[in-house]
């Protein structure tokens, strides 16, 4: 088991040594962040607005005339209970008339002949744009050992940025 551990660390060790020495040049340093500057886009979308207005509309008004009838008929057989000979007649009559009247006013609960007015919601949209801002990165100057640079990122830095400096050999010829 001991032997077996040891090959598997050998093993890990010669695979990463590749990577050691391309790192060998490399080491991380800091930059101090001059300026930043957001990235920004601006995104149109239409979309619907719409509001509700109230207008008054005219209506022709039906009238029911089954109120005047039915009130008619109870109102004569209620008079014709009433009174003899030509008197029963005349409180038969006054009964039409009476229950007409209340038949009428109870069936169509006080309407009016003719035109009337009723109010109508109407709803108005229209198309207008949404504008959205987004922020899409950040163009950052930064200053490293008295030269400045100038670098996308996805995000601000802050007041410092973090640097990969490789140091390569010039090979003279």
């Amino acid at each position: 088991m001991k032997l077996q551990a040891k090959l598997i660390v050998s093993a890990l060790g010669i695979c990463a040594l590749p990577l050691a020495q391309a790192q060998a040049g490399a080491f991380e340093d800091f930059g101090q962040v001059v300026r930043v500057q957001p990235r920004v886009e601006q995104i149109r979308s239409p979309r619907q607005e719409c509001r509700t207005d109230y207008v008054q509309v005219p209506v022709q008004q039906q009238r029911s005339q089954a109120g005047t009838v039915i009130g008619g008929i109870a109102g004569a057989l209620l008079g014709s209970q009433v009174g003899s000979g030509n008197g029963k007649v005349a409180a038969a009559a006054a009964g039409a008339i009476a229950g007409g009247m209340v038949g009428d006013h109870v069936d169509n609960d006080g309407r009016q002949y003719g035109n009337g007015v009723q109010e109508q919601a109407v709803q108005k949209c229209r198309t207008v744009d949404a504008v959205e801002t987004r922020t899409n990165g950040y163009d950052v100057t930064y200053d490293y050992r008295g030269h400045t640079y100038t670098t996308v990122m996805d995000r601000d830095p802050g007041n410092r940025v973090r640097l990969r400096v490789s140091v390569d050999p010039v090979q003279y010829q």
